[in-house]
C-alpha cells in the first residue's frame, strides 16, 4: 500500500468567466521511503499541488490519501491533528519564531504534542546532531546564517518523525554551499531513517538529490523519471534533458 495516493486531483481558481486550472487531473502514488521532487516552471501548478497535499489548499475535485486517510475530507480538529502528527513542513523563508531560540523553535512541535520535557530534550539534541546545528541551539534566528536557519527549520519539521516531509523550494534562499549541505542531510534522512520526502523545486541540481522527479506543465503531469542505479551526475543530466523538453524555462543552473 503506497504511503501517499493522489486520485484525479484538480484545483481551480476564479469563476466561470476566468477559470484557472492550477492542477488539472493529476494522479500518482508515493511509496514509503521515497524522495520525490516536483519540478515545473513558475505558474505550472507545482506549489499548488504541494499545498493541496499539505492541506493548506482544498482540492476542487479528486482525492488525496495518506495511508488509509482521505485527507480531502478532514476538517476542524481532525485536520489540525493530522497536520500536527503526520506532516512536517519546510518552507523557503524558514518561518522560525524570532523570539524563540533554535532549541525552542524545534521543541515547539513536540510541546504541542504534550511530550515530556525529558523526551523533548532528547529528541531536540538528537535531531540537532543529525543536522549539524548543535552549536546554534541557544541562538536566536537573527544570530544565525541562512543555512543554519534552514537547518533549524528542517529539524523542526522532522523532530516529530512525521509520515511525510513536505519542502517548498527549501534551497531557494540559500547559497550553493548551504544548499548542498541541506540536500545531503535530506539524503541522509531518506536513506538512514527511511523518511518520505516530497520537495518542490525549480532547480535541476536540487532535484538531482531525489530518487524520482515528477514534471508538471500547465497543471498536468508532463513526465516522470526515476534515478534507479544512476549516479547523481547521470540523473542530473536526465533531468536537464526533460527540462529542455519542457521548454528550458525551469532553472537548470548548477
Amino acid at each position: 500500500m503506497p504511503l501517499l495516493k493522489l486520485q484525479n486531483v484538480e484545483k481551480y481558481y476564479g469563476n466561470r468567466s476566468s477559470l484557472t486550472k492550477a492542477v488539472n487531473d493529476i494522479s500518482f502514488t508515493v511509496e514509503k521511503g521515497e524522495f520525490t521532487a516536483i519540478m515545473g516552471a513558475s505558474g505550472s501548478g507545482k506549489t499548488t499541488l504541494l499545498n493541496c497535499i499539505s492541506t493548506i489548499d482544498r482540492v476542487t475535485a479528486g482525492h488525496i490519501f495518506l495511508e488509509d486517510t482521505d485527507i480531502t475530507k478532514l476538517k476542524g480538529k481532525a485536520l489540525n491533528k493530522f497536520r500536527r502528527e503526520k506532516l512536517g513542513f519546510i518552507f523557503q523563508d524558514f518561518n522560525l519564531m524570532d523570539t524563540l531560540t533554535a532549541y525552542e523553535n524545534i521543541a515547539l512541535a513536540l510541546s504541542i504534542q504534550k511530550r515530556s520535557a525529558k523526551d523533548i530534550d532528547k529528541a531536540v539534541k538528537n535531531v540537532a546532531e543529525q543536522l549539524g546545528i548543535t552549536e546554534v541551539l541557544e541562538k536566536y534566528p537573527y544570530q544565525m546564517s541562512g543555512g543554519q536557519k534552514q537547518r533549524v527549520a528542517s529539524a523542526r519539521a522532522i523532530v516529530t518523525e512525521p509520515k511525510l516531509i513536505l519542502a517548498d523550494e527549501p534551497t531557494g534562499a540559500l547559497d550553493s554551499k548551504s544548499a548542498k549541505l541541506l540536500l545531503e542531510r535530506f539524503s541522509y534522512l531518506n536513506h538512514e531513517h527511511d523518511a518520505t520526502i516530497m520537495m518542490v523545486t525549480h532547480d535541476s541540481f536540487t532535484a538531482s538529490y531525489a530518487s524520482r522527479v515528477l514534471f508538471i506543465k500547465d497543471g498536468k503531469l508532463f513526465n516522470e523519471i526515476n534515478r534507479g542505479g544512476d549516479s547523481r551526475k547521470q540523473f542530473f543530466d536526465k533531468i536537464i534533458d526533460v527540462v529542455t523538453l519542457l521548454g528550458g524555462d525551469v532553472s537548470d543552473a548548477l
